[in-house]
């Protein structure tokens, strides 16, 4: 089946979103339904001499905008069109690289939560020294109570399971200590039922965990991800810098820069947003795929490649079965 995306949504949209679906349908054969609007989505599409599927939609979501108000007064907004699709079975999975909020609030108004969820989770690719983890939530729910933190521990896990292909992953709760009586009341809450619970619970880990690889699945509230998230992506971009800048200082440099200009090359692949694509909002009925708001051609191929990948390997299916075994245990 094909993935819906927004069209529209992003920095650089609609060329980088052309551009993406473009390589999606080329390197790995995903089809995708450019939803927008349709008379500066064709022009792009002949120049590349691409035949993608349109889908017109009149109006967008704008970032400065409120997401859920947005949403309901814009019907004919392509994020809203898109998630349509999807709720409708004409479509797959959505990815959006526009409006985190609008994404957000066009598919729990559309398709909704997962029964048994009470918020869905923002859940993003970490690399680590020992390959990936995976942190949840990033931003959808700046707090969250113990029994939130629980289901983002379960969704993580058989995400980290079904699509990356890890057995038994290891889920870490991200807190100031790793002291059962560290963190809020809430943060002790969750610790006492995921140590009593069926997942692979190793405790509480601190921040310079994430990079060691310690767990496979990092579980913290919104606001605590969000920075993580933010934080990581500014160390990254100002290491690889101050980096640069040593190594063409001098004369010496220059040819040791030389010598390793591969390796650091390889270095910095692993720590590009657009290796891995987008993200997935977990815990809605549909398959919602977030990609970063400058996502170029290359990130957007790669979300449309991971939404693919999911849609192919049932993760929504997983989940329900999973959510449906705890209901009843």
């Amino acid at each position: 089946m094909k993935i819906a995306l927004d069209a529209m949504g992003g920095d650089f949209a609609p060329e980088a979103t052309v551009e993406g679906a473009v390589l999606a349908k080329k390197n790995w054969g995903v089809e995708t339904i450019l939803v927008g609007d349709s008379q500066k989505l064709k022009p792009l599409l002949e120049q590349k001499k691409a035949d993608l599927e349109i889908v017109h939609a009149s109006q967008t979501i704008d970032f400065d905008e409120d997401p859920a108000k947005a949403v309901r007064k814009k019907k004919d907004a392509s994020i809203v069109i898109a998630a349509k699709l999807v709720a409708d079975e004409k479509a797959a999975a959505l990815v959006a690289a526009g409006s985190t909020g609008a994404a957000m609030a066009a598919s729990l108004l559309i398709y909704g939560r997962q029964k048994g969820i009470n918020r869905p989770a923002i859940a993003i690719p970490m690399p680590t020294l020992k390959g990936m983890s995976l942190v949840l939530d990033c931003g959808a729910n700046p707090g969250a109570t113990a029994e939130n933190l629980v289901d983002y521990a379960l969704l993580g896990s058989i995400y980290m399971e079904k699509v990356m292909g890890i057995n038994r992953p290891k889920v870490g709760l991200l807190n100031i200590g790793e002291e059962e009586s560290k963190g809020t009341p809430e943060v002790v809450q969750a610790y006492q039922t995921l140590k009593n619970g069926s997942l692979n619970f190793i405790g509480n880990i601190e921040g310079r965990d994430i990079t060691e690889g310690m767990a496979d699945v990092v579980v913290c509230d919104g606001f605590v991800g969000n920075i993580v998230l933010k934080y990581t992506e500014g160390l990254a971009k100002g290491l690889m810098s101050l980096m640069k800048e040593a190594m063409l200082a001098n004369l010496k440099g220059k040819i040791g820069a030389l010598l390793v200009k591969d390796n650091l090359r390889s270095v910095k692949k692993k720590l590009d947003y657009s290796e891995y694509g987008g993200t997935p909002l977990l815990g809605l009925k549909k398959l919602t795929i977030i990609s970063h708001g400058s996502s170029n051609g290359k990130a957007i191929a790669n979300a449309l490649r991971l939404a693919n990948d999911a849609s192919n390997k049932d993760i929504i299916g997983d989940i329900e079965e999973a959510l449906e075994k705890r209901s009843s245990s």
